[in-house]
């Protein structure tokens, strides 16, 4: 499966289905796409800060089939039609061999991602994998009830959890495998942190980091 999730930086993502079945590419939170990236069969917005929700780039990928799910801030901004979620709901799918759940994203230490505000995370479940996407999100209660194979936790520190918060995640969460996000170059001070992060990780989870070149991951040993 992690030859298919591909990081297109900060916390942009594209996940592909298998292409023997005409699987769906899912995007999460897009940005600076390239100009050739593939089209999207599904879309995940987790709120509406610029650093996630640029239309400029769903514009670049959406077709008409595409479905787009978001919170309450993502459906007023976006012209697209926009299929509203709230924390533990269900998205609907049709026709996609792809389950989508939203989960609570919040920071109680920063008004700026507070509760109220509404942000998302997603478990997406494709090809008998459940993937997390934790959003802008501190060390929050309801990771308890998170089940995942593979989690995508923000290391960075602004706004979010840093490496060692999001360590702690992943002694809650117990995924096989945990993805840094949300650092380097648009997070300042925080170029070390996905580093940092793999370091901090033990009890039997793999830590990855993820680096941006030629669409390709690596695995940091």
């Amino acid at each position: 499966m992690l030859e298919r999730i591909h990081w297109l930086g900060h916390a942009s993502f594209r996940i592909n289905g298998p292409p023997h079945e005409d699987g769906p590419v899912v995007y999460i939170d897009p940005r600076h796409l390239p100009a050739d990236s593939p089209r999207a069969d599904l879309i995940l917005i987790s709120h509406d800060h610029p650093d996630h929700c640029s239309p400029e780039d769903i514009a670049r990928i959406y077709q008409e089939k595409t479905l787009i799910f978001g919170n309450r801030r993502v459906v007023d901004r976006l012209t697209w039609p926009v299929q509203l979620l709230r924390p533990w709901q269900a998205g609907a799918t049709p026709c996609l061999r792809v389950g989508v759940r939203a989960v609570p994203a919040y920071t109680p230490n920063h008004a700026y991602h507070d509760k109220s505000y509404g942000g998302l995370g997603f478990i997406i479940s494709l090809m008998r994998y459940d993937i997390y996407f934790a959003g802008d999100t501190e060390l929050i209660p309801e990771m308890e009830k998170i089940g995942c194979d593979i989690a995508l936790l923000p290391v960075g520190g602004r706004y979010t959890m840093d490496y060692e918060e999001a360590a702690e995640a992943t002694r809650i969460i117990r995924p096989q495998i945990a993805i840094p996000m949300h650092y380097g170059r648009e997070v300042p001070g925080s170029r070390d942190y996905g580093r940092l992060f793999v370091q901090a990780v033990n009890g039997g989870v793999q830590a990855i980091e993820l680096e941006i070149e030629n669409d390709r991951m690596y695995i940091s040993q």
